[in-house]
């Protein structure tokens, strides 16, 4: 199971009407509010939106990380923005230094999960080369630590405190944090239930409740749009 594999970001114009008529109200920006959900992800954008996206992803998948370069900004731009469709990013889990930089990342809270998924996504190569770089002697530590006592090393041999820290997690924070039973039990539930509904890749878009195909954006895009957004 992968758990198990794991634990070893106008005025109008022209117009005679009376100044309160000549100015529209301006827009909401949908892509600044972001909840914690129920399901265990974060959410932005309109709650009530017409078609709802969700992704399960990993911070450590190249794909995942693809996805963040090419279409998260399109997305948000065009379709969350306006209210038209909000997204859910839920983390499903793909190893040690992924359940570090998540635990940290949703510790971060809300309102600054999605930007430091963002640098986290854009720093993937550098932070997987040091981890893929460890020597067989520190591999072999790092098999005998507990649980905690690896997730904490991979903090430290990926570089992950520093990011924390641009994102207002003191070393304290960070280090409460990634010794969270709770926090580390509420990333297994999600990837255990996601992994028993069928979810087995990432990432997994799924569009109003349905299971997309879909990987890359120009194959996810027309299916946002054929929801209706």
């Amino acid at each position: 199971m992968r758990v198990a594999a794991a634990l070893a970001s106008a005025a109008v114009l022209g117009l005679a009407s009376p100044p309160s008529a000549a100015t529209a109200a301006p827009s909401r920006d949908w892509s600044k509010t972001v909840v914690a959900t129920p399901e265990g992800g974060f959410r932005m954008g309109n709650p009530a939106a017409k078609v709802t996206l969700v992704e399960y992803g990993s911070l450590a998948c190249p794909h995942c990380r693809h996805f963040e370069e090419t279409g998260y900004k399109p997305l948000v731009a065009k379709y969350v923005r306006t209210g038209r469709v909000s997204y859910e990013f839920r983390n499903l889990l793909l190893n040690a230094a992924d359940i570090s930089i998540s635990l940290l990342a949703h510790c971060a809270g809300p309102a600054k999960f999605f930007p430091m998924s963002e640098v986290v996504f854009a720093a993937q190569p550098q932070w997987e080369t040091k981890v893929a770089n460890l020597s067989d002697s520190d591999k072999a530590a790092i098999e005998k630590m507990t649980d905690q006592q690896r997730i904490m090393r991979m903090a430290d041999v990926a570089g992950f405190r520093p990011i924390a820290a641009r994102f207002g997690l003191t070393p304290a924070q960070a280090n409460r944090c990634l010794a969270d039973p709770k926090g580390l039990q509420r990333l297994l539930d999600v990837t255990q239930k996601a992994e028993s509904s069928g979810v087995d890749h990432t990432p997994t878009f799924i569009i109003n409740g349905k299971v997309t195909g879909a990987a890359l954006w120009e194959d996810l895009e027309p299916q946002l749009r054929k929801a209706g957004a």
